[in-house]
């Protein structure tokens, strides 16, 4: 699936037991296979004649329920499997045995093992064929946010009304734009840029900021764009928090000090040699520097790679380091903050090749 960012997929893909038969799953992807999309209706089979048959024909029946099942992330609803051929009876017996097991009211996993998405997917076909996974849950699909367990799912329904199921909060935006729409991992959503603003009013100050960096980073939404939101989607409930992030009025959680201060902390709680700071070498100042393994940090700070300017100076800063034999690890915001253990292995097993490399020679 191609879309205007790039991005890879899954390297394996699971055999699972579809309708009570063995089939191989077609590979899942990340948010890096996201794609934009005018169309992000759920997607039903093929009708016409064949329908016919399929009611005749049990083999035809099964294959029918494992294109959704491999289609939509092993979960279908009870309209789907109907206009597939199945017997309203055939499918009660199946959902008693415990084959089809019920998440949603008319929404089943049809799958013997849950995909991985199949939650997600629920989510939005009980929200009806135009809803689409939209605020905080689109974030996390985008891999923009990281999600947190329990947590409910956040579902568009656009122009439409539906009553509140357990686990899914819905939300009914009116006069709804075909360019807000995209689809991840096969799975309709708010797009990257509508994704944040209904974020943003669910959201911290500082996590909007990590997200808006996050995008600006990844290129998901132009700067001209972000900077058009507030005037876009005035009115809207997050909009007072996120012009305020897009001007810089708050603080930001990647400024230099603060983001060098949760660093130090985690480099003395990992039992580490304390580095020197703000180091000057040649034409650069480092951020952390272990003169004697040759070995500096540099943080990302919050508008990092914003340009290519600025992703230039830093490859020319890395490659300048390097040749005087110092190695750099970049750290970003998120490192520092959510992967604290790994991120002191990282620094700790530098450290230490470091230190073994001086001793070899």
């Amino acid at each position: 699936m191609s879309r205007s960012h790039p991005g890879t997929g899954s390297p394996t893909s699971p055999v699972v037991a579809l309708a009570g038969i063995p089939v191989r799953s077609t590979p899942s992807s990340t948010a890096g296979t996201a794609e934009l999309s005018d169309s992000p209706e759920s997607p039903t089979p093929a009708e016409g004649p064949d329908l016919v048959e399929a009611r005749k024909g049990p083999d035809l029946l099964e294959a029918r329920i494992r294109a959704l099942a491999l289609r939509q992330h092993g979960v279908a609803t009870r309209r789907q499997l109907l206009e597939a051929g199945m017997s309203a009876s055939a499918l009660w017996r199946r959902v008693n045995s415990g084959r089809f097991i019920p998440l949603h009211r008319g929404v089943y996993l049809i799958s013997a093992v849950d995909p991985g998405r199949a939650r997600e997917m629920a989510a939005v076909l009980a929200g009806g064929p135009r809803a689409l996974l939209s605020h905080t849950s689109a974030l996390v699909m985008w891999e923009l946010l990281r999600a947190e367990s329990p947590m409910p799912f956040h579902v568009t329904v656009p122009g439409g009304g539906r009553r509140g199921r357990s686990g899914i909060l819905f939300h009914r935006p009116v006069g709804f734009r075909k360019d807000e729409r995209g689809v991840v991992d096969g799975i309709p959503v708010t797009s990257p840029a509508r994704s944040l603003v209904d974020a943003a009013g669910l959201l911290g100050q500082k996590e909007v900021e990590q997200v808006v960096a996050t995008i600006e980073r990844r290129g998901l939404i132009t700067q001209k764009e972000l900077a058009d939101l507030p005037r876009r989607y005035a009115g809207h409930r997050g909009i007072p928090v996120l012009r305020h992030v897009l001007q810089g009025v708050a603080e930001r959680p990647f400024t230099r000090s603060e983001a060098e201060r949760r660093c130090l902390q985690l480099i003395r709680s990992a039992g580490l040699p304390r580095p020197e700071t703000n180091v000057t070498v040649g034409p650069y100042e480092l951020d952390l520097f272990w003169p004697e393994q040759n070995l500096a940090v540099e943080i990302d700070g919050w508008a990092h790679h914003s340009s290519r300017g600025r992703f230039e100076g830093d490859r020319r800063k890395d490659s300048w380091l390097k040749a005087q034999g110092i190695d750099v690890i970049r750290l970003s915001w998120r490192q520092i903050t959510r992967r604290a253990t790994a991120t002191a292995v990282q620094v700790g097993q530098a450290l230490a090749l470091a230190g073994a490399g001086k001793m070899r020679i």
